[in-house]
């Protein structure tokens, strides 16, 4: 079990009761940035950390706050909650739990949750506690699933709190599934012969595995829509009067972007979760005409630029890029034109919008996606690609170049189902205005899950996926890819998907898939992991 939290939370959710009090905090930390911006303080946080972190604020707040001791047997259908909430009654972080009855008195932690700002500051630890001493005072036995990966700093927070690996008691050989269990025995229990009855507790577990999974997925997005919503309210109070005289500063701009590629991002990633029908709507948010005409900025102001830009990579290729460039990388990525992906043409094509057109905030809306975060432009005659990131994505991104080259070094020449595979390691990395960018070599392709939504929905890849099994074929190269990589470098192929992202051959200006076809055969010429 892992500190689940809510994907794009920027601050822990109020009760409806404490709506007034949310919107002042939230509106003070805005002043507190925008005024950092205007006297141009040096220690003043980045608009980007408007989402992360709270100060001073956030160690009070956490200080303070108590756990709150509910009766658990008060909620439904054997789900039930123990939270944290600070003095003002604002809820930091919660624990979620399943009651098992038979054959012995247990609870299943389904997650921690710790609401954003709140993170690394003990709150964790101290659920984690109070939830230990629950268990002892009811003599019921803790079970849990250990998801955190090993280098992870807190992967050893539930050994530190008396929980221990579940094959220790039930042995290897006892466990059908890959899960990663952990167990606590209360005091009361110690000594006894529970190897039977745990069996028992964890096959009623996989019988219920859809049901909590459904629930889990269902409160964790009407609680961060509900935090989008709160979020939303502060940022058009906050900037009323520039609304209501149609004007708008950089700062506003940017704001208002940085919250909409949020959203769309969430709603990205719920439409495939297990039980989540719509029926907590995304749609409850919606942009005011003023907002949705304002430009995108996707990075912070000038006069909040932290720091001259910090570069890493291939120097030779880096003096190689213009002057202007090296001196305002920002700026100029920025102003380069977005990447052309099939998506994004078939949708201007549809809104009638030229090519060249700035697009607005709510254009975003619309697409579903930020074009804005794929730029293209050529160095010395080879097309590049220059990709926008979080800069606190960097780490991330540092694993994923060290699999990269592992991939290249162990696996040259090798061919999934007749395709070689290769990679697109990045040229350079470089740090701006709260962003990272990697420029990387363009390729020949577009990432898979683009190429399968593009032949579910254009009517003639349809018909030549009825022809020749276009889905089947590059499903089917991709993720034999991913097992074969898995396999090679000894990592998880569940890691390995969620940190690389594959591509398969397209053409682009006829927006078509590029296959070799011989008499017995068709098959992709290459894929390459990036």
């Amino acid at each position: 079990m892992t500190n689940k939290s809510i994907p794009f939370s920027p601050y822990p959710l109020h009760e409806l009761g404490e709506r007034d009090l949310r919107l002042k905090e939230r509106l003070g930390l805005i002043s507190l940035i925008d005024e950092g911006a205007r006297m141009k303080s040096p220690e003043s946080p980045i608009v980007a950390d408007l989402f992360n972190n709270l100060w001073e604020l956030v160690n009070q707040t956490v200080s303070g706050s108590r756990i709150n001791r509910l009766k658990p047997e008060a909620s439904h259908n054997g789900f039930r909650i123990i939270e944290v909430n600070a003095e003002t009654g604002e809820n930091l972080g919660r624990l979620n739990m399943l009651y098992l009855r038979k054959p012995m008195p247990c609870y299943y932690l389904v997650y921690v949750e710790v609401a954003a700002p709140f993170r690394r500051k003990g709150l964790g630890t101290r659920i984690l506690k109070h939830f230990r001493e629950f268990l002892a005072s009811r003599s019921a036995v803790g079970i849990l699933d250990n998801i955190i990966p090993e280098d992870d700093p807190t992967y050893d927070i539930y050994l530190r709190q008396s929980w221990k690996p579940i094959e220790d008691l039930v042995g290897d050989t006892a466990l059908a599934d890959k899960r990663y269990y952990m167990i606590y025995i209360p005091p009361g229990m110690e000594g006894k012969n529970l190897k039977g009855p745990v069996l028992k507790l964890l096959h009623h577990l996989n019988r219920k595995r859809a049901a909590i999974d459904m629930r889990d997925n269902q409160i964790m997005v009407q609680r961060t829509i509900e935090e989008f919503k709160g979020l939303h309210s502060a940022l058009t109070t906050y900037f009323q009067d520039e609304i209501g005289q149609n004007e708008s500063s950089p700062l506003m701009r940017f704001m208002f972007t940085r919250f909409v590629t949020k959203l769309i991002a969430f709603r990205r990633r719920i439409e495939n979760l297990v039980g989540y029908t719509g029926g907590d709507s995304l749609e409850q948010i919606s942009l005011s005409p003023e907002i949705a005409r304002l430009p995108a900025q996707s990075y912070a102001p000038l006069e909040l630029e932290n720091g001259p830009a910090l570069v890493e990579g291939d120097m030779t290729f880096w003096n190689q890029l213009p002057e202007p460039f090296r001196k305002h990388p920002a700026g100029f990525i920025e102003g380069l034109p977005n990447y052309e992906r099939p998506s994004l043409t078939a949708w201007m094509e549809e809104a009638g919008i030229e090519k060249g057109h700035r697009l607005t905030i709510g254009n975003l809306m619309d697409l579903g996606f930020d074009p804005t975060r794929l730029k293209e432009m050529e160095v010395n005659g080879q097309p590049c690609i220059i990709e926008r990131i979080q800069a606190k994505q960097l780490p991330e991104l540092k694993q994923k170049e060290g699999l990269l080259k592992e991939i290249q070094s162990k696996m040259s020449g090798c061919r999934i189902r007749n395709a070689s595979l290769k990679v697109n390691l990045p040229l350079l990395t470089i740090r701006d205005r709260g962003n990272a960018y990697i420029l990387r070599r363009k390729i020949r392709g577009i990432h898979y899950e683009e190429a399968m939504e593009q032949i579910q929905s254009i009517p003639c890849l349809r018909r030549l996926d009825g022809e020749l099994r276009l889905q089947r074929m590059i499903g089917g190269t991709v993720r034999e890819a991913y097992g074969v990589i898995a396999a090679q470098l000894h990592v998880a192929e569940e890691l390995l998907s969620d940190r690389m992202a594959c591509f398969v051959p397209w053409d682009i200006r006829t927006n078509r898939p590029v296959m070799m076809v011989d008499f017995t055969n068709s098959y992709l010429a290459a894929v390459w992991m990036a």
